[in-house]
C-alpha cells in the first residue's frame, strides 16, 4: 500500500465514533501520537522518570484521554493539520466541528483536557489555554449548553423490583449480589468490579471491604467501607450466596459467565455492571433507558438523604470529597419534600 492510499485505522469505531479514512503514513503517525498515554518500558533512568510521570494519571483517565486525543489527532491528520504541537486555530476549529456535530459541552471539554495533557506530557505549551480556544469554548457553551441529563436513581423501590427479577440460578445469584452490593456500597462501577476476595473481611453487623484506590484516591492510600446486613434486602447474604455457589475463594468476586454457566477467572468490566442493571430493569418491566450502572450509586445517596442520613456520612460511604458533588447525586422525586420553606407561613 502506498503512502497516498487510504487505509483503515485500527480500533475503529470508538464509542460509536468512526474515524476518517487516513493514509497508511497517517495511520502510523496516529499510533505514535496516541502512545503518549501508554505506559512505556523503562530502560534508562529518564524513561523510569517518564513512567512515573504517566502513572500520575489513573488507568481509566489514561484510557479516556487516549480515546479523545486519538479522535482529535485523526481529525487533524485527515485535514493536513499538525496535531502536535497543535495551534490554537487548529484546536478551535476542531471543537467548532465537534459542536456542530452535536457533541455535548462536557464531551468537548473532555477532548480539550486530553489535548492539553498530551502537550504537557511532551513538555509543550498547551494550545487549550489560548484566548482563541477559550472564547470558542465559551461560545459553544452559550450556544449549545444545557443541563446534564441525569439517569433515574435505583431507589429502594426500584432496587426491590430489580432484585425480584433475579432467579436462583448462578447468573441470578451473581446479578442479585451486584445490585445489592453496588447499592449498599454506593460504588463507582470501576470500584465494584475491582473488589477481590481478600478485600472482604467479616465484621459485627456485616462486612468491611477495602477500596485500595479510587477516583478520589489516586495515591492509593485506601479506605475501608462498611456494608451492614439488611433486614429484607441483604447485600451481605446475597454476596455470600454468590461466592459459595460460584466457588470463588480468591481473585475478583464479580466475574463473567459463559452461556453454559461456567464462571470466568476474569473480573466483569464496568460496562457489564450497566448491562446487568439494564437487563434486570427489562425483566422487571421497567424502562432500561432510565437506568445505568450509576443508578445504584445515585439510588443509595438519594435514599440515604430521604432517610435523613448525615451528609458527611453519605460522603464517606460514596468516597466523595465535595459536598456539592454529593448533593448533585440526590434526586428528589417530590420537590416539596424537605423544602426549606415548609412550615414557615
Amino acid at each position: 500500500m502506498t503512502g497516498n492510499a487510504l487505509a483503515r485505522t485500527d480500533e475503529t469505531p470508538i464509542d460509536g465514533e468512526v474515524l476518517p479514512p487516513l493514509s497508511a503514513e497517517a495511520v502510523a503517525r496516529l499510533r505514535d501520537l496516541v502512545a503518549v498515554f501508554d505506559t512505556p518500558e523503562a530502560r534508562t533512568d529518564d524513561e523510569l522518570a517518564e513512567q512515573y510521570r504517566r502513572a500520575a494519571l489513573s488507568p481509566a483517565t489514561r484510557r479516556a484521554y487516549r480515546t479523545d486525543y486519538r479522535l482529535f489527532c485523526a481529525w487533524a491528520l485527515a485535514r493536513g493539520r499538525e496535531p502536535l504541537p497543535a495551534t490554537p486555530a487548529t484546536v478551535a476549529a476542531f471543537i467548532a466541528v465537534e459542536a456542530k456535530a452535536g457533541r455535548s459541552v462536557s464531551t468537548i471539554e473532555g477532548r480539550l483536557a486530553a489535548i492539553r495533557m498530551a502537550h504537557l506530557i511532551q513538555q509543550m505549551d498547551p494550545p487549550t489555554t489560548s484566548a482563541e480556544v477559550i472564547l470558542a469554548l465559551q461560545g459553544i457553551r452559550n450556544t449549545h449548553g444545557k443541563p446534564p441529563e441525569k439517569k433515574a436513581p435505583a431507589t429502594v423501590d426500584v432496587l426491590d423490583q430489580l432484585v425480584a427479577s433475579c432467579g436462583p440460578d448462578l447468573r441470578g445469584r451473581r446479578d442479585r449480589a451486584v445490585l445489592l452490593l453496588g447499592f449498599a456500597g454506593a460504588w463507582r462501577r470501576a470500584e465494584l468490579v475491582a473488589i477481590e476476595r481478600h478485600h472482604i473481611k467479616p465484621a459485627e453487623g456485616g462486612i468491611t471491604i477495602l477500596v485500595p484506590n479510587s477516583k478520589t484516591d489516586q495515591a492509593g492510600e485506601g479506605v475501608t467501607i462498611a456494608i451492614p446486613r439488611g433486614d429484607r434486602l441483604c447485600p451481605v447474604t446475597a454476596l455470600e450466596e454468590w461466592l459459595t455457589a460460584a466457588e470463588i475463594i480468591e481473585g475478583p468476586i464479580f466475574r463473567g459467565l459463559d452461556p453454559a454457566g461456567t464462571v470466568s477467572p476474569r473480573a466483569l468490566s464496568g460496562q457489564s455492571v450497566a448491562l446487568i442493571v439494564k437487563r434486570r430493569a427489562l425483566a422487571a418491566g421497567l424502562d432500561p433507558a432510565d437506568l445505568t450502572g450509576h443508578s445504584l450509586r445515585a439510588g443509595f445517596l438519594t435514599a440515604a438523604s430521604a432517610g435523613g442520613a448525615n451528609l458527611f456520612a453519605m460522603m464517606d460511604q460514596a468516597r466523595q470529597k465535595s459536598v456539592q458533588t454529593t448533593r448533585g447525586y440526590v434526586r428528589r422525586g417530590n420537590p416539596f419534600e424537605g423544602h426549606a420553606g415548609k412550615g414557615l407561613l
